[in-house]
């Protein structure tokens, strides 16, 4: 997550059974969670990352040339603070995600950003325990969805079309050559699609997780730096790595040395015993959690998602 200030996200445990409304005004989109999830929110407003007690993971990310359909009389309304959780909420499986989704059953709807005069502008992907994957934008007011688990990277501009065209000339020079080192998102992206594929396939998932840490890492914006002249190049503020089969959620800030964790085997989703709860991680996310940080949630009252 990358942001120019602090965007305030905390660690929730949402139970199954929760009725929820696309907060879209009188013509709003309804459903009722089916799964269980541990989520990162945005100024506690919105769900911007997290893992469904399925192993389904979704995570959203800045894309500035992103546009989305006209308000339709005829099709109910979501806000895009919400768009995640539904996701979350209602499937196990990327392929289930991407077949409800290409039915286009709701017309996203976003407004400003908090305490800011621009509109939110994001783009969506998802990942299962199989290592399906799939990233969800909106250009020119139209869905476009690629699904196939070789898309396995997805930073910010341009967009995923131009993303790929871009990396395939790097793919032709190769890694081990020259890769793009500065922090302008498709340089990142360049860097983290090699080497996702160069580090090692470890059956250890300890050593598999240290892998993935280490790229996302090497992708990251330092902490402080600003692009003045690329006002969507910002700091990277935290980073969450998901264990898709252990069922377990990490979480780094960059302002402590503690990576933790959430254990989902753990937590009780179930509608009639579960509870909503939350982990603090205090401003700018300088929380003192580290380990397995499970125990350390408390029971809070829900999150309001941001409508109209």
């Amino acid at each position: 997550m990358d942001w120019k200030t602090d965007v305030a996200t905390n660690l929730w445990v949402l139970p199954r059974g929760i009725e929820r409304n696309g907060q879209a005004g009188p013509n709003s989109f309804e459903w009722k969670a089916k799964y269980g999830s541990v989520v990162a929110t945005g100024y506690d407003v919105s769900t911007t990352d997290g893992v469904n007690e399925a192993g389904l993971s979704a995570n959203l990310l800045w894309l500035v040339e992103s546009q989305y359909p006209a308000p339709n009389v005829n099709k109910p309304g979501l806000t895009i603070a919400a768009w995640a959780q539904y996701v979350l909420d209602s499937f196990a499986t990327v392929a289930e995600a991407v077949d409800a989704l290409e039915k286009e059953p709701f017309t996203i709807v976003t407004a400003n950003v908090p305490g800011e005069e621009r509109l939110t502008t994001l783009h969506l992907s998802i990942s299962d325990k199989t290592g399906d994957s799939a990233i969800v934008e909106y250009i020119g007011g139209k869905q476009v969805i690629h699904h196939d688990r070789k898309y396995q990277v997805m930073t910010n501009s341009p967009i995923f079309d131009q993303q790929l065209a871009l990396n395939s000339y790097w793919q032709q020079i190769g890694g081990t050559v020259m890769l793009p080192g500065t922090n302008r998102a498709a340089d990142r992206f360049a860097r983290a699609s090699f080497y996702v594929n160069a580090i090692p396939k470890d059956e250890n998932p300890n050593r598999a997780l240290a892998s993935v840490f280490s790229v996302i890492r090497n992708v990251s914006v330092p902490y402080g730096l600003t692009t003045p002249e690329e006002p969507n190049i910002s700091s990277t503020r935290w980073r969450t790595v998901v264990d898709h089969k252990r069922k377990l959620y990490f979480f780094e800030s960059a302002l402590t040395p503690n990576t933790f964790w959430v254990d989902l085997n753990a937590i009780d989703f179930s509608p009639e015993t579960g509870k909503v709860m939350k982990l603090d991680l205090g401003e700018n996310q300088d929380h003192t959690y580290s380990g397995n940080a499970t125990s350390s949630f408390q029971e809070a009252k829900p999150f309001e998602f941001l409508g109209l």
